[in-house]
């Protein structure tokens, strides 16, 4: 039942003083009093919890006080971006936040601080590393090479200065040692030994070589000739050694390899050296009619022609001489070749070759 004070209020007529004044402006407490958005799981104002929404007209969240951390925070001042754009407010939910957050992806650009910034994936900064530490050793080597000195032209340069030179610097055992071993030089593989049993005095090249033979080297001139004669450990077989130093520069040399290479100067019959036949010796019959197989090499990285010639022991003559390229082929079939005067001439040769780069400091061009 209601009272007469409840009745009165209720039909109370309105007055024109009360429906033309302006209604009474509801106050930002009383709006959050009545629309206060429900905590999220973390307990935080302002947050949005699933099925539940809040006006952003009618709700405002808690700004963070400047200098004060807060997980809301955005990575970057708050307020709208350059241009006046209006964007979401990165204090107002997650979602916002997860929006406003960068995306660093490999490569992508990202903003912090209003600058653009670049990240990198492991395959790009996997490649810069490598490119860096190429750049570090390239420049190791080109410092390292200025430090040293060590130009490859110069060099070489120097050691073929050096070896013209040998042929009045450099010992006659140094060049032509009393003993050689020929570890696999034999037919087969067989090891040989030879022993040195007379030495030419130097001399000039006349009657060293086979007249043909002599207009071809002309061209790089005869500075020295330096021979020894050898024999082996049966004492069946004699061989002349010999190193012909030029007068040539390193052109002039080149020139002569690549003609004795494409036109097989060094298998013709009538371009042999002749050997050095000392009295009281094993080899003193061993003539031109002696030599039995044969082998020249024109060096490129010294001013010298080396070569070999070798044949028996007892004086007897040859017919049909054979280059030792031929005489150590497989199916040989001459008796240079089955007797091994070729495996002779090229093995003996080779270790004196050896020897004197050795000499000046260059390594061998072929295995021991």
């Amino acid at each position: 039942m209601e009272t007469p004070s409840e009745t009165t209020a209720r039909l109370r007529p309105v007055s024109a003083s009360e429906t033309t004044a302006p209604a009474r402006p509801v106050t930002a407490s009383e709006t959050t009093a009545r629309l206060r958005p429900v905590a999220d799981v973390a307990g935080r104002p302002g947050g949005e919890r699933r099925g539940v929404s809040a006006s952003p007209s009618t709700v405002s969240a808690p700004r963070p006080e400047a200098g004060a951390w807060s997980p809301m925070a955005p990575a970057h001042p708050v307020g709208p971006p350059p241009g006046g754009a209006a964007g979401p407010d990165p204090a107002l939910s997650w979602s916002a936040m997860a929006a406003a957050r960068p995306v660093m992806g490999g490569g992508e650009p990202w903003a912090l601080g209003g600058r653009i910034w670049y990240r990198l994936g492991p395959r790009t900064a996997a490649a810069a590393a490598c490119l860096v530490l190429g750049l570090g050793l390239i420049g190791g080597a080109v410092t390292g090479s200025w430090l040293t000195d060590d130009g490859g032209d110069d060099a070489s340069g120097d050691h073929f200065v050096t070896a013209g030179a040998l042929w009045h610097n450099a010992p006659v055992d140094q060049l032509f040692p009393p003993t050689v071993q020929g570890p696999g030089a034999g037919p087969g593989g067989a090891d040989r030994t030879w022993t040195r049993i007379a030495v030419a005095p130097d001399t000039g090249c006349a009657q060293a070589f086979d007249p043909l033979l002599s207009k071809v080297l002309a061209p790089v001139g005869c500075q020295r000739l330096l021979r020894a004669t050898y024999t082996d450990a049966t004492q069946s077989y004699v061989t002349t050694v010999g190193l012909l130093f030029t007068k040539a520069d390193p052109a002039a040399m080149s020139a002569l390899a690549h003609l004795f290479r494409t036109e097989r100067l060094d298998r013709r019959a009538d371009l042999m050296p002749r050997p050095y036949a000392a009295k009281g010796t094993e080899a003193a019959g061993f003539g031109d009619q002696q030599r039995a197989s044969w082998t020249i090499s024109v060096l490129t990285d010294a001013p010298v022609v080396a070569y070999a010639v070798s044949g028996w022991a007892d004086g007897r003559s040859v017919d049909v001489p054979q280059p030792a390229a031929d005489a150590v082929s497989a199916g040989a079939a001459t008796a240079p070749a089955q007797a091994g005067l070729g495996n002779e001439a090229q093995g003996l040769a080779d270790r004196i070759e050896r020897r004197l780069r050795q000499s000046i400091g260059r390594p061998t061009e072929k295995p021991s």
